[in-house]
This record gives structure tokens, sequence and C-alpha cells, in this order.
């Protein structure tokens, strides 16, 4: 399986030696669930975008500082780019920064969260089980989050399969092809523990003390990769009947 991954962001200077790049880890917690995977990492915050809508099994996109109601030129071209890949019925996950770019291209709403930041491991709740989400994972599932945007309403052909306290759209589908997840399945708890360390000063002390004790918790971002896997496989199959 060869996915075309839109890369929106860097990994910071001071973080990639330890951590590697934003492509790294997505393509470390893809191969762990099957290690056929392979990725083409196209730099679109950079200005690198795919020639067309084809090609590809599938697409993925990956968090970034930016959101989704900015005004770069490049995120009005990934938006273009997702409204051509759901005319070709081409599969597409988003994650994070990509989950709300998705719904805002589409006609759904992304507004800044005014409970400020989602920072750490945070409980999901699956309220609508689909065929792809296999191996089951029956008590809901914890994913490393840091936002503060998120999706308020959905856009047209979109539903909620799961929510957090924090998060009401915290997974979606769109038609058959979009899925947007707002964690980062791709983070693991030692990056995001140096992130909020960096972050000591620009953020709520209170906030990042209940985000660095969230990490002890259980996470399950290796349940979401055979998770994006499955659907992505059952997307493209969908797509070509």
């Amino acid at each position: 399986m060869n996915i075309g991954l839109l890369q929106c962001d860097d990994v910071a200077d001071d973080l990639q030696a330890r951590h590697g790049s934003y492509p790294d880890m997505i393509r470390s917690l893809l191969q762990a669930a099957d290690p056929r995977v392979q990725l083409t990492v196209f730099a679109c915050h950079q200005g690198q975008f795919p020639q067309q809508a084809s090609g590809m099994d599938g697409w993925i996109t990956t968090g970034s500082k930016c959101g989704a109601n900015d005004d770069a030129d490049w995120i009005k071209q990934l938006a273009d780019f997702m409204r051509a890949l759901w005319q070709a019925k081409q599969p597409l996950v988003g994650i994070c920064f990509g989950h709300q770019l998705m719904a805002k291209s589409l006609g759904g709403q992304v507004v800044r969260s005014p409970r400020g930041w989602g920072l750490g491991i945070y409980p999901t709740t699956i309220v609508q089980r689909e065929p792809w989400m296999s191996p089951w994972y029956a008590d809901g599932l914890q994913l490393l989050a840091s936002h503060q945007d998120q999706v308020l309403e959905l856009p047209p052909q979109g539903r909620v399969l799961a929510q957090s306290g924090f998060c009401p759209i915290y997974m979606m589908q769109v038609g058959e092809t979009f899925l947007g997840i707002q964690g980062h399945p791709e983070f693991t708890r030692a990056y995001l523990a140096d992130l909020l360390a960096s972050r000591r000063g620009h953020l709520d002390a209170q906030r990042l003390q209940a985000a660095r004790h969230s990490l002890r918790q259980p996470e399950h971002g290796i349940v979401l990769a055979h998770w994006i896997l499955n659907f992505i496989r059952g997307a493209a199959s969908k797509a070509a009947t």
C-alpha cells in the first residue's frame, strides 16, 4: 500500500533529533500495523503538492501549528486538493489540523475552542461502530492530543463516530471515503512530553500540569493505525466499484 502523505508542518528543530519528523512518526505508526506500507511525502506547507488526485492507494494529512481558518495560500491550496480528492472518491484520513480542514473544505465549521487547549491523553467514546474498526476496542480509545481549534459543525454527509468530553466531534466520517481524527495516533508520550516542556511559560501552568499527569494513562495509537489502514482499504474498494 502506497499512501500519499500531505505534510502540513515540521517538528521543531530541537525535537527532531530525538523524535524524528512528522513523516517519520506516521511511517512508524502505520508500519507497526503493516510493514508493507510505503509513504510518498508532499510538503504542502512548503508549497509542494501532488499533480493529481489519483495514483495513491489513499491519502493522510498531518497536524499543523496553523489553523484551518488561517489565510495562508498553501492552506487554501490544500483545501482545494481535498475537494479534488472528494470529487475523485479517493480515500483521505485527516489528523488534527487535517481533520479540521477536511470539515471546513466540505462545508463544515471550525472554531477556536472557548475551553482553551486540548492537551494530553483524552478518553473518547465510540458512538457509531463501523466494520473497519478492527480490532474492536469496546472501552473507547485514548489518544494523545494537542489542539486549540475543533470542528463545531459537520459538513454534509458527515457523521460523528467518536466524541470526548472536551471535543464533541472527535472522529468523523464523511461519505464513504473521508475520515477525520482530532487526536494524534502518531504521537508518542515522549514526544508530547517534550512538546509540553517546550511550551512552558507560554501556556497555562495548571493545564500543562494536567496534561503531563494524563500521560500516565494508556494510549491506543496502534489500534487507530489498524483502523486507518482498514478504512483506506475499504474506501478504495468501494470507490472502485
